[in-house]
C-alpha cells in the first residue's frame, strides 16, 4: 500500500498547456529537494487547448501526477475546492499554472509553516503585472480586505499559499472566496504568517483576470463580512437595522404631533408624516427579512453541501 503523501500541490490549470511540461519539470525538482512524499493535482478546468491530453500523459508516466478535468470551466475557485477536497497531504498549497509563481519558494514557505503557523500566505513584493489593470486594483482590494476583515495581509489574491489540511476541512468556496480562506483561518483560532515570495512575468497564453474580477471580489467581500459577523445570527443585521427604522419612523411620527398641536400645522400637508409611515414599513420589512434569513441560516447548516463542480473524468484518484 503506498503511503499518503505529505505536501499536495494543487494546480488549477485552464488553456495553459505551453506551461505544463516546464512547471511540472521545476516542481518535481523542487519537491524532490524538499524531501518529503508529495502530490502534484492538477485541475483542468474545461481547457479548450492541448491541456487535458499533456496532463493525461504526465498522470502516465508519474504516478505522483494526479489529475481532474471538469465538464467545462467552472472557474478557480470551484477547481481550488475540488482540489482541497481531493488532496492528501497533511500540507496543502495551491499554485498558478502559468509559471508566475515560482516553485523554488515552497521550501521557505514551508519552514516558515514549521514555525508552528496554520497558514501562511504569500506576498508578491515585486509583482510582474500590469500596473493599472492589475496592481493597482489589486492594491485597493487588498487594504479594503484587511481593513474590513480585521486580518492585515499585503497580497490577498496570490493564489501561492500553504494550509494545513485541517484548516480546509469545512472550508465551502464560491464565488471568488478562495482568497478569502485565510481569513476564515484567522476567525476559527489559526495562526496566520506572511512571506515575501518571487513573481515571474508570464511567458506563454494571456491573463484570464481584469477588472471586472476585483468588483466580483469587493462583492464577495460584503458576503465574507456578513457571514463572519452575522452567519449563525442575520437577525442581529437585519433586525437591528429595522429596529432603527420603525424607531426613527417613531420619533417623526411624534415630531408631526407636536407639529400637529404646538404649531397648527396640517398633518396631511406634513412631509414628516409621509417620512414617518415609509420608515416604519422598511423597518418592519428589514425584521421580516431577518426571520427569513434566520430560517435559511437553520436548513443551510442542518442540510447536506453539495460541491459546486462536475468532474468528467479522473486519473489515479480513488473513489
Amino acid at each position: 500500500m503506498r503511503e499518503l503523501p505529505e505536501i499536495s500541490i494543487v494546480i488549477p490549470v485552464f488553456n495553459e498547456g505551453p506551461n505544463l511540461q516546464i512547471l511540472y519539470d521545476e516542481m518535481i525538482v523542487v519537491l524532490g529537494q524538499v524531501g518529503k512524499r508529495f502530490e502534484i493535482l492538477f485541475i483542468n478546468d474545461g481547457s479548450t487547448d492541448q491541456t487535458y491530453t499533456l496532463l493525461k500523459q504526465l498522470a502516465l508516466r508519474d504516478p505522483q501526477v494526479r489529475v481532474i478535468s471538469f465538464g467545462r470551466n467552472f472557474g478557480q475557485t470551484a477547481a481550488m475546492s475540488a482540489g482541497f477536497h481531493y488532496a492528501k497531504g497533511t500540507v496543502i498549497i495551491p499554485f498558478d499554472g502559468d509559471l508566475q509563481n515560482d516553485p523554488a519558494d515552497i521550501p521557505r514557505i514551508l519552514a516558515k509553516l514549521d514555525e508552528g503557523y496554520d497558514v501562511v500566505s504569500c506576498w508578491r513584493h515585486n509583482r510582474k503585472d500590469r500596473w493599472l489593470t492589475r496592481r493597482l486594483p489589486s492594491s485597493f482590494a487588498n487594504k479594503l480586505i484587511s481593513f474590513v476583515s480585521g486580518v492585515t495581509l499585503h497580497d490577498y489574491g496570490c493564489t501561492l499559499k500553504a494550509y494545513r489540511s485541517h484548516i480546509l476541512q469545512h472550508v465551502q468556496l464560491y464565488g471568488e472566496m478562495h482568497r478569502f480562506i485565510p481569513i476564515y483561518a484567522y476567525w476559527a483560532g489559526a495562526k496566520v504568517a506572511e512571506i515575501m515570495v518571487n513573481h515571474r512575468p508570464r511567458q506563454y497564453g494571456q491573463s484570464n483576470y481584469g477588472l471586472v474580477r476585483t468588483i466580483k471580489v469587493l462583492l464577495d467581500l460584503i458576503t465574507v463580512r456578513f457571514l463572519g459577523h452575522y452567519s449563525t445570527k442575520p437577525m442581529y443585521l437585519f433586525g437591528g437595522i429595522g429596529s432603527v427604522l420603525c424607531g426613527s419612523g417613531m420619533v417623526f411620527s411624534v415630531i408631526t404631533l407636536y407639529q400637529k398641536i404646538a404649531l397648527d400645522i396640517k398633518a396631511h400637508r406634513n412631509p414628516l408624516l409621509l417620512l414617518a409611515v415609509f420608515l416604519f414599513i422598511i423597518g418592519i420589512q428589514f425584521i421580516l427579512i431577518g426571520l427569513v434569513a434566520e430560517l435559511l441560516v437553520r436548513i443551510y447548516y442542518e442540510s447536506q453541501g453539495k460541491p459546486i463542480y462536475v468532474i468528467r473524468e479522473t486519473h489515479n484518484i480513488d473513489p
